[in-house]
């Protein structure tokens, strides 16, 4: 989370978010200046310099960029650099996640299918050792990596979901399954909802999904977005994390506190 100045410079630069065209490639844009940002440590001081005038920065990084962004990226990053940052490590950072906002923005209607899908994904990647070590091997370029993510999911999900799991390779957190996770509490942002993960020891029928949802969204006062994971050490009952709260009513839990009153 953003503080201080960056929260403010980030309001700004998401504020120049193109609403409508071609999202995907501004998306993609500003994975690449964000890239190019980490990469050059000297390009990202001079544009994070609070003696520098913010126009002067501007002016310095549309020399760079322009031409080889889309107008909005460029528009965005252009925007960014005027802004004072708390930390210089904060403007590819918001680059990144505002590249994230704008491939949400171009799913349109099935954003919602977009959160399940970067859910799927992690859920994959946590469930296959073998895909994991695969796609966390330094030996492997970047490269190698997106060609075996296409290779794997090919049409099966959405654009903007492939380029999320692509972006998510570029190692700027610290698992590909860390990445994911954080878009996907973006992409709920984006539709103001909250993210509740939901451990079960069967799936949920669609009506229990809907009551669910339901009851968390009036408790929680916003649309919640469920991720379920059937997992049979629950034996029975539900345990629901939302955020920092656990809601734990599975049977595994009510054993294991009758055996702690027992040896008490």
């Amino acid at each position: 989370m953003m503080r201080g100045a960056s929260a403010d410079a980030y309001a700004a630069a998401a504020a120049a978010l193109p609403g409508s065209g071609d999202l995907g490639t501004v998306a993609q844009d500003l994975f690449g200046v964000a890239d190019l940002l980490r990469a050059e440590a000297g390009l990202r001081r001079v544009a994070t310099d609070v003696s520098v005038p913010g126009e002067a920065k501007a002016g310095l990084v549309r020399d760079v960029l322009s031409g080889k962004v889309s107008d909005g990226a460029l528009q965005v990053v252009t925007t960014a650099v005027s802004q004072r940052w708390t930390a210089t490590r904060d403007l590819p950072d918001v680059l990144e996640q505002l590249g994230v906002v704008a491939l949400v923005r171009s799913s349109g209607d099935d954003a919602g299918r977009l959160e399940d899908e970067l859910f799927a994904v992690g859920q994959l990647v946590q469930g296959s050792p073998e895909l994991r070590q695969a796609l966390s091997d330094p030996a492997r370029s970047r490269s190698d990596k997106t060609a075996l993510v296409h290779g794997l999911l090919g049409d099966k999900v959405l654009p903007a979901t492939l380029a999320l799991v692509g972006q998510a390779l570029s190692g700027t957190h610290r698992t590909i399954s860390v990445a994911l996770t954080e878009y996907q509490k973006v992409a709920a942002e984006v539709r103001n909802q909250g993210v509740a993960t939901v451990h079960v020891a069967r799936p949920l029928s669609d009506a229990d999904r809907e009551r669910l949802a339901a009851s968390l969204s009036r408790t929680y006062g916003r649309q919640v977005h469920l991720n379920v994971v059937v997992d049979p050490s629950v034996i029975g009952g539900i345990r629901v994390e939302i955020g920092d709260d656990v809601i734990d009513g599975t049977v595994s839990s009510r054993l294991d506190d009758a055996g702690r009153r027992l040896a008490g």
